[in-house]
């Protein structure tokens, strides 16, 4: 494969050359990455095998004299939208000098994923990091979110790596077995990863010839004005170390939270019909995420904001597939009046045989 084909939108390699630079100067680098379950590393059999170790990897062959520290903050099954909330707390605050961003297979090909896309790639590159976007594919129809991804891409004029481009159409032609690569047509595995690590070195291998070839530095573009409505760049997750909501038989979950993929930590918990809580938060936009569980019965809950019971959310707690427990992401309010907001959520229906509890994992506001 000529891997110079996943490199989809040059962009501007400012950042990434002044990183580079600094990196052979044998300064200390780190390399974040934030995405799905493909950037957490799923199926690859061993971390240091999956793309994101693969390239932090790169990293250190390619500047021996610096010490390159790498974050991997991929969490399976989530979106561009959790991103956006989540990305201060588990990668932002390390200080990542370069950021890889996966989202493309998590999310869908819709105006909505734009804009939650739109304010993940502002937040982070607020931060002054290169920010690279890194597009994977479904590999049994080539379906992923890539379209809407690539305008903001090109909009920002940030580098952009595509598996669709480059490793997509090997797979539909049948000159590579999808079989050779992923074992359920979405997630890598060894060989998978080795292929989505080896696209994004073929982009860091060209900034880095760039760069040694000698010439002067790239400028750096202003930061243009938002594509989208952008109500998603400023989010913020409530849980019960960060607010106090009133509690009506729901109760705080204090078992510490050791890693980020511990999703179901420092949370509220509810069993009975009747039970209750409620928080006010300031946003445009606003959202729950709870757990749904393959541990079945479970409660469900109905989630109303600003007591307008005409437009209640349902909250069904019990899970449809088998695969594990979803933390799933419930709109609540999109483009809504900004200011404060009551959300009010309630345990509707109950069993008398529950296998776990309705697991209230986070409030998200944005704006």
């Amino acid at each position: 494969m000529d891997m110079e084909k996943a490199i989809v939108h040059r962009g501007n390699w400012a950042r990434l050359r002044a990183v580079m630079d600094r990196a052979a100067r044998g300064e200390d680098i780190c390399v974040g990455f934030l995405g799905g379950s493909i950037t957490q590393g799923s199926l690859a059999s061993r971390q240091e095998l999956c793309y994101a170790s693969r390239v932090a990897a790169w990293w250190r062959e390619a500047f021996p004299a610096a010490a390159v520290r790498d974050v991997n903050a991929g969490i399976g099954g989530t979106t561009s939208q959790f991103g956006a909330a989540r990305a201060e707390d588990d990668l932002l605050r390390y200080g990542p000098d370069v950021v890889f961003i996966e989202f493309s297979v998590n999310d869908e090909n819709t105006p909505h994923f734009r804009e939650t896309y739109e304010g993940l790639v502002r937040r982070v590159y607020k931060t002054g990091a290169a920010v690279v976007l890194l597009h994977n594919v479904r590999y049994d129809d080539g379906s992923s979110a890539e379209d809407v991804h690539r305008e903001i891409g090109a909009h920002y004029d940030l580098p952009s790596v595509s598996l669709r481009a480059v490793l997509w159409p090997e797979v539909e032609a049948g000159r590579i077995p999808a079989r050779d690569v992923t074992p359920d047509n979405l997630h890598p595995n060894d060989k998978g990863h080795a292929i989505v690590a080896a696209a994004a070195a073929a982009l860091l291998e060209r900034v880095k010839a760039a760069a040694e070839a000698g010439g002067g530095p790239e400028t750096e573009g202003t930061l243009p004005t938002p594509l989208t409505e952008n109500a998603y760049e400023h989010s913020v997750r409530y849980r019960n170390d960060n607010c106090a909501p009133d509690l009506g038989g729901f109760v705080p979950d204090r078992t510490p939270q050791e890693h980020i993929t511990q999703m179901f930590r420092r949370g509220y918990t509810a069993w009975h019909k009747g039970d209750a809580i409620r928080c006010t938060v300031e946003g445009t936009c606003l959202a729950v995420q709870y757990r749904k569980s393959v541990k079945k019965p479970a409660p469900i809950a109905r989630a109303v904001v600003d007591g307008d019971e005409k437009n209640a959310v349902l909250l069904d707690a019990n899970f449809d597939e088998d695969w594990g427990d979803c933390l799933y992401l419930q709109d609540l309010l999109v483009h809504g009046k900004d200011g404060p907001h009551t959300v009010d959520i309630t345990i509707v229906g109950d069993h008398e045989n529950d296998a776990v509890p309705f697991y209230l994992v986070s409030v998200i506001a944005s704006r």
